[in-house]
């Protein structure tokens, strides 16, 4: 390994034209590739495709949706798992309504409340993005039909205690820090929006992408900053 990397310090690094030769070669074989050839290359990616696509699908309806509904309290209907099954984290229990979308590019965690179990539960036609990350500390309420854009953050909890010195110790957060976080229904967040403890979502609204919110947001309204304030009636 460490001869590897000298000639590799060698041939990026070194000034004489023997270095210099080689590394120009090495680097155009590690650049080559045939060209697309017409109607061989783009039937090999509909192949590959339609393969790929069959095998997602087979693995989503014989395995991550039915090992998925096991880890769930309810039983929903008409449960569409893509990309894999979401990730379960700490202590929680979960509830689902029918007819939901969820990315298993999703994380999904729980924390303690006085050795019970934190709660997330979530309504009917419900869709759950990529990469959200869904941090209950007590209760975590999803109602119908709301929409989670890419990357949200529901943080009913920060994981760690203010104390630095507690941190350092690597105590745990203190239930004080924790809330209940409420989305009624029809409320859509756009992608990258975090949402704090404590904080309810009223019907309709819409929160801005990039949003953090801190406070309660009243029903129909757009929101949008940081922190997420009022912008307009819908």
């Amino acid at each position: 390994m460490d001869m590897l990397n000298s000639l590799k310090l060698w041939l990026k690094h070194d000034d004489s034209k023997i270095a210099k030769t080689c590394h120009r070669y090495i680097r155009g074989i590690m650049h080559f590739s045939i060209p697309c050839i017409p109607i061989i290359h783009p039937s090999l990616l509909r192949i590959h495709l339609f393969v790929t696509h069959l095998c997602r699908n087979i693995l989503r309806v014989l395995y991550w949706t039915p090992l998925f509904k096991s880890r769930l309290i309810t039983k929903p209907i008409n449960l569409y798992l893509y990309s894999g099954m979401p990730l379960v984290l700490g202590h929680i229990t979960i509830e689902m309504g029918d007819n939901c979308r969820v990315s298993g590019i999703s994380t999904l965690s729980g924390r303690s409340m006085n050795g019970k179990a934190s709660r997330l539960v979530i309504g009917h036609n419900v869709d759950i993005s990529w990469q959200n990350n869904i941090a209950a500390g007590g209760n975590i309420i999803i109602e119908d039909n709301v929409r989670l854009s890419g990357r949200v953050f529901l943080a009913g909890y920060p994981g760690h205690p203010i104390d630095a010195k507690e941190r350092a110790e690597g105590a745990a957060d203190h239930e004080s820090q924790a809330g209940d976080i409420i989305l009624k229904r029809d409320v859509w967040l756009a992608t990258g929006v975090s949402v704090m403890a404590g904080v309810t979502i009223g019907e309709g609204t819409i929160v801005a992408a990039g949003s953090i919110v801190t406070h309660d947001l009243p029903a129909g309204v757009l929101a949008g900053g940081v922190p997420a304030k009022v912008i307009k009636a819908l």
